[in-house]
């Protein structure tokens, strides 16, 4: 017996190692007997192959080998075991006998099978296999043998003793692989028509643009197909667009295809009819019904929307009278909102256009720095294309709809690309804007039917000539009682409906709204109370979604604390000021309204040391400014502000902190002075007042910007007094009314006035 790894099938010659002691005692016994051994394999059973062994030896690499040819089946009657040499079996030999006329049927199928397997696989092996070898048993198991199947399909072979299952079986597997070349082999051939198809579509296109260049006929589907859009939209074109055009078609019709200028004019006429130039909106005109929509989607605001009823009343009446001239010059400045993030700019202009029932969209302007943005590339350029206005009015499919040009102030002017903000110019300017032409396109666009709303954080960044054109209309944010408002009736049903809860799934007091305002947010808009209200619905989600609370959470003023973590915010102004030498100002930054701390100090001079001033906290040369006056002030009205002399000869220092903010702005000169004279007559500032507004060397105060944001600022801080100066009294009526009647307002006209409600 000689066991093996691996069924071998009769018919087959095999290479055996005799790398073991059984194969090697197995092999030498039979070459001293007739040269027969029982070959025997896992899986197999008691079916087993005898097999010769002609020969014996070693390999090229050393390993000693036998060369085995497998005959016959045989049973295994009996088996003998043997501790010293090889083990021996007594074997029934199994013949597969005379072919029945079933057997002959499936050996024909099979060899049907075979032979369409061996034409797809262009096998040179298979075809003398089944020349060679006619009887159907024989046949099974070379084509299994020919197959190369692994070790089980081998086994299951071998131990099919009878010839008709050993065929039925063999034949299955010989059809599915059939099956799978087919399908292989008609991918194949669908991949090498596609191919071919497209070489021969190529060609044929060659051929066609040559016969079409000799008889001169050009593209002509093309360019029909454009004449047939040209004359649908004649009526809507300008008398010199549609000439322009049109000139432009007649020259795409002598081109050749083989010109570059053909795929740029192709892509300049598909740009021009992409243009909505026959769609125009109809104004909503009904007055009330514009303004409870503006009321619904925003609350206060109430200078926009005025100025929004006041356009459409104006249209309005025009359209009633039947007024014509100069009716799409009607709309009058272009309306800039200027406001601190999270005052709902940018959300405002779509309300303003579905109050209008135009068409919006939006053009996000920050960070542009090329002119070619706004203005367009010239086409000869590689990937020319419109600029942004233009793509504007084809996104909003209409020639007038409602155009918000966001972040205007944050333009990069000048630079290689050229100036935007002068491109702006024209844009903006309802006197030019009706001739408006971008480079790309090269014909002249009405942009006075677009309603253009510009947004911005900040004025003082927007170059003069583009301000001259704006109509400033300033949010500069809302009153503590406004966001409880706005959060109760806008912020936290939409956050809530964010977080998968039911508006009556969470009851949200007043006073928890306040806390939240208070202890968690300092701004001037609500962008980051919808964040804190977003995180509350949030836990209340996962309270609820875990079963942990039962709907309707109360969240009251306690609560606040356990839901949202600890307080963000301080009122630290008391504190700040509890020493000599510290004043608070109001100022105005990108964000809205802010408090101001300055801080001075003074120490003794080094000897021969002449009196210096030191400035830190990263101020610009505005501030800088201001600290020089307000020493130079202090120390030639000494007397009168009851400094002594004496103290005067030391060095002093001026620090504003949060040193990694730059801060430059000419409203800190009476806050400087009353720091300094704080901190040279050892009295304490008041701690509940607030001061803003520059100073002269004679001690006039002189007026500011941005009142209402620095009110507003000081109300949010605690403050209850706020130094104003004189003239800018007037503004103090655009602080909502309850915020006045919180607070008191010194209005100072020269420094005396200040320190007066300055110092206690």
């Amino acid at each position: 017996m000689l066991p093996l790894p691996s069924a071998v099938l009769p018919g087959t010659v095999v290479t055996v190692s005799l790398g073991t002691d059984a194969a090697k005692s197995a092999v030498e016994a039979a070459g001293r007997g007739d040269g027969r051994v029982v070959l025997t394999a896992p899986g197999a059973g008691d079916i087993g192959v005898i097999a010769r062994v002609p020969q014996s030896g070693q390999l090229p690499n050393g390993e000693k080998a036998a060369i085995v040819q497998a005959e016959h089946r045989a049973r295994m009657v009996a088996v003998h075991a043997s501790e010293r040499g090889p083990d021996h079996a007594e074997i029934e030999l199994l013949a597969d006998g005379r072919p029945s006329p079933r057997v002959d049927a499936a050996a024909r199928e099979l060899r049907v099978v075979l032979e369409e397997i061996a034409r797809l696989r262009q096998s040179r092996r298979l075809p003398e296999i089944l020349r060679s070898i006619a009887e159907p048993g024989a046949l099974a198991d070379a084509v299994t043998a020919w197959a190369e199947a692994d070790d089980d399909r081998r086994a299951e072979v071998l131990r099919t003793v009878e010839v008709e299952q050993r065929v039925g079986l063999v034949s299955e597997w010989a059809k599915q692989h059939l099956a799978e070349l087919q399908v292989t082999a008609q991918i194949r051939a669908d991949v090498t028509e596609g191919v071919d198809k497209q070489q021969r579509d190529y060609l044929l296109r060659q051929q066609l643009a040559a016969i079409r260049k000799e008889l001169g006929e050009g593209d002509d589907d093309v360019v029909g197909e454009y004449r047939t859009r040209l004359d649908a939209l004649r009526e809507h074109l300008p008398e010199k667009t549609a000439a322009f055009v049109a000139k432009e078609i007649e020259r795409l019709e002598r081109m050749s295809q083989q010109s570059p200028e053909h795929s740029w004019v192709r892509t300049w006429l598909d740009r021009l009819f992409e243009l909505p130039w026959a769609t125009r909106t109809p104004d909503q005109l009904e007055l009330q019904g514009a303004r409870a929509q503006l009321d619904a989607d925003h609350y206060g605001l109430d200078d926009v929307k005025d100025r929004i009823v006041e356009f459409l009343a104006v249209r309005k009446l025009r359209a009633d009278r039947g007024v014509t001239d100069g009716d799409s010059r009607a709309a009058g400045t272009v309306m800039t909102l200027v406001g601190p993030p999270g005052v709902g700019k940018t959300s405002l202009g779509e309300s303003i256009a579905k109050a209008m029932g135009r068409n919006f969209v939006r053009v996000a302007l920050g960070g542009v720095r090329d002119e070619a943005e706004i203005r367009g590339h010239r086409r000869t350029y590689v990937g020319a294309q419109p600029g942004r206005i233009v793509r504007a009015l084809t996104e909003a499919g209409s020639m007038n709809p409602v155009v918000l040009l966001d972040e205007v102030d944050k333009l990069s002017p000048g630079g290689w690309g050229g100036d935007p903000t002068a491109a702006l110019l024209e844009v903006l300017d309802p006197a030019q804007n009706h001739t408006f032409r971008d480079h790309y396109l090269e014909v002249e666009l009405d942009l006075s039917q677009v309603v253009f709303i510009a947004t911005a954080n900040v004025a003082d960044t927007i170059p003069a000539p583009l301000l001259d054109r704006m109509d400033l209309i300033r949010l500069d944010g809302y009153t503590e009682d406004e966001k409880v408002f706005i959060a109760q009736r806008y912020l936290l049903p939409r956050q809530l409906q964010r977080a998968g809860l039911q508006p009556d799934e969470v009851l949200l007091a007043d006073d928890a709204v306040r806390t939240t305002i208070s202890g968690y947010t300092r701004e001037a808009g609500v962008r980051s109370l919808e964040r804190e209200l977003g995180k509350l619905a949030r836990k209340v989600a996962a309270k609820v979604a875990t079963a942990a609370a039962v709907p309707p959470v109360i969240v009251g003023a306690a609560d606040v604390r356990e839901w949202l973590g600890r307080q963000k915010v301080d009122d630290s102004v008391p504190e700040r000021t509890n020493v000599p030498g510290i004043a608070t100002g109001l100022a105005v930054t990108g964000m809205g309204g802010d408090v101001l701390f300055i801080e001075t100090t003074a120490f003794e001079l080094a000897q021969d040391g002449e009196p210096t001033l030191t400035l830190t906290g990263q101020l610009g040369d505005v501030m800088k400014e201001s600290a020089h006056l307000a020493l130079s002030y202090v120390r030639s009205h000494a007397a009168e502000l009851g400094v002594d002399p004496a103290t005067m000869a030391k060095r002093v220092h001026v620090h504003v902190p949060a040193g990694a903010v730059p801060k430059d702005g000419p409203s800190a000169g009476v806050t400087m002075v009353t720091a300094l004279v704080s901190l040279l007559t050892g009295k304490l500032v008041k701690p509940n007042v607030g001061m803003t507004g520059e100073i002269t060397l004679q001690g006039k105060v002189l007026p500011i910007g941005g009142v209402k944001q620095k009110v507003l600022a000081a109300h949010r801080a605690g403050l209850t007094e706020v130094v104003l100066p004189k003239r800018n009294g007037p503004d103090l009526e655009d602080v909502p009314e309850h915020v006045r009647a919180q607070m008191t307002f010194h209005l100072a006209d020269t420094y005396a006035d200040v320190l007066a409600a300055a110092f206690p």
